[in-house]
């Protein structure tokens, strides 16, 4: 490697090492911020507070480093050409593309690296943050009640107007909401006070409530008694409440064995996409089995009364031939020397013609509440499908944002280093302000397609590498405008176009005129 190229990498690794730690601190304090109701008054030490910020930082990353790429980049070719040093490397023979290869390297080695730490940390520190915010719901109860909003606790929607205590354990007018197997809200408890009460090693959490009432909405089996909309309502002097803790909840960071899309590496969500994929295709086929048994479709069946009427049209039409060919006699029987008698005609179009007034108004209900029934069915089902469709999309957008966020690190590369030595300028002012809009740019067609790819109104594969597609062009058109040593925005070309246009038209006047 010659001095020149280790000069080079050497500027543009501290720019890149300096704009990194500058950047994580901003987007630490930006979390801190988001999250500063489920840690500030909570009762939590120092140590969880840092394991939460700790675990947080490898999903902050996809947002810094592509973002410190850019910034680096620019920061370091503005002051390149800022102090003319761009303009001794190209009166040396040395071109920017020259200039940019040993750097070019450091970005694919680094887009590696980005691909790594995504495909294995990103997805550990996602299940370590789940881990410790629901563990500290649970262990932790009181961090999680906040005061005046409803909290989920364990299937409990709580609200208290006031904590106050040793570790915010005593609760002043609490509301319960309590929600039955079909997830309706049945239950309600109102108390003046309530205490949470644990011990060390149970795993059982006591809920002491006191002065307060009961509610209950009791569903019953029949439709008639619906009707009359039973409940049960007591009041109380003390209620204790037993909610259980899951298993294993010995510590802050018990697994919970739940995996979502953003915890899983290439391996697993390859897997996990073609089972929910078949899983998908077998409950659609399923269900339109199900629909098309219900609705009759493709049978061919005929009700007794229609077959009997077309029996009797067959015989009335084999009696009129017979007295044809009586009058007529000498000639034959063939059904096909009288076109005027056919051998069967078609029984009138309307099917319920063969039925009675009564019949077909019962045939009528039934089809009309079969399909009614039908359409409950669809629309109940259709959640359902939106939902595993909508799990299935999220798995593809991970799986290739993995390969789109180590791309990005490389294209935002060719879109920083180009502008730096275009707008020639260094420093944290201009160079600042112009990457952050780039990245914003670049950031939000990120959250749109990914929003529009979990929705399916676009394929996810289009969704995880929009922002990337943008970007590529106009690294591109900067790459050749900078090679070519032109400016951002270069009206010369057009300038003279209007110029010769307008001289032509003078010339073309002052002959007419003469």
């Amino acid at each position: 490697m010659r001095i020149l190229d280790q000069y080079i990498l050497g500027r543009i690794l501290m720019n890149f090492i300096s704009s990194f730690v500058i950047l994580m601190f901003i987007f630490i304090f930006q979390t801190i911020w988001l999250f500063i109701d489920d840690l500030a008054g909570k009762g939590l030490d120092l140590m969880i507070i840092g394991k939460f910020l700790l675990y947080l930082m490898p999903n902050l990353t996809e947002k810094v480093l592509p973002l410190t790429v850019l910034l680096s980049s620019i920061l370091t070719f503005g002051a390149f050409a800022e102090n003319y040093e761009f303009a001794a490397m190209k009166a040396s023979g040395i071109s920017l593309l020259r200039s940019m290869r040993y750097i070019i390297v450091f970005v694919v080695i680094l887009g590696g690296v980005t691909f790594y730490f995504a495909n294995t940390v990103i997805p550990a520190s996602e299940q370590k943050i789940y881990n410790l915010r629901r563990n500290i719901a649970t262990l932790k109860p009181a961090a999680v009640i906040v005061e005046g909003v409803f909290s989920d606790f364990e299937g409990l929607n709580i609200k208290v107007d006031r904590k106050y205590g040793e570790n915010d354990r005593f609760l002043e007018n609490v509301i319960i909401h309590q929600k039955s197997n079909l997830q309706r809200n049945t239950t309600v408890i109102k108390a003046a006070t309530g205490e949470l009460i644990s011990e060390e090693g149970s795993d059982i959490i006591q809920l002491l409530l006191k002065d307060g009432h009961y509610y209950e909405e009791l569903i019953s089996k029949s439709g008639t008694e619906g009707k009359h909309h039973p409940f049960a309502r007591a009041d109380f002097e003390t209620y204790i409440m037993n909610i259980e803790l899951p298993d294993n909840m010995e510590d802050l960071e018990a697994d919970r064995n739940v995996e979502t899309d953003r915890m899983k590496n290439v391996r697993r969500l390859l897997t996990d996409i073609d089972s929910i994929e078949n899983h998908n295709r077998g409950l659609v086929s399923a269900f339109s089995k199900n629909i098309a048994m219900r609705m009759g479709a493709f049978q061919a069946v005929i009700p007794d009364s229609i077959s009997r009427a077309r029996d009797s049209v067959s015989q009335v039409q084999d009696s009129i031939r017979a007295a044809l060919v009586k009058q007529i006699p000498g000639q034959a029987t063939d059904s096909a020397q009288f076109p005027m008698v056919p051998r069967r005609v078609i029984v009138d179009e309307d099917p319920l013609s063969p039925f009675r007034a009564f019949e077909q108004g019962q045939i009528l209900d039934a089809s009309r509440n079969s399909v009614k029934n039908i359409l409950n069915s669809v629309r109940g089902k259709r959640e359902e499908l939106e939902l595993s469709y909508k799990r299935y999309n999220m798995h593809i957008l991970s799986l290739h944002k993995k390969f789109a966020l180590a791309f990005s690190c490389i294209i935002l590369f060719f879109v920083g280093a180009p502008l730096g030595a275009i707008i020639r300028k260094g420093g944290l002012g201009l160079p600042m302000v112009i990457a952050i809009v780039l990245f914003l740019a670049y950031y939000f067609f990120g959250v749109f397609s990914s929003n529009y790819a979990k929705e399916g109104n676009i394929h996810p594969v289009l969704g995880a590498w929009l922002p990337t597609m943008i970007m590529l062009p106009l690294s591109i058109w900067l790459t050749r405008r900078a090679t070519a040593d032109r400016g951002l925005t270069d009206f010369g070309h057009f300038m003279d176009f209007i110029k010769e246009r307008f001289s032509r038209f003078r010339i073309k006047k002052a002959t007419q005129t003469s």
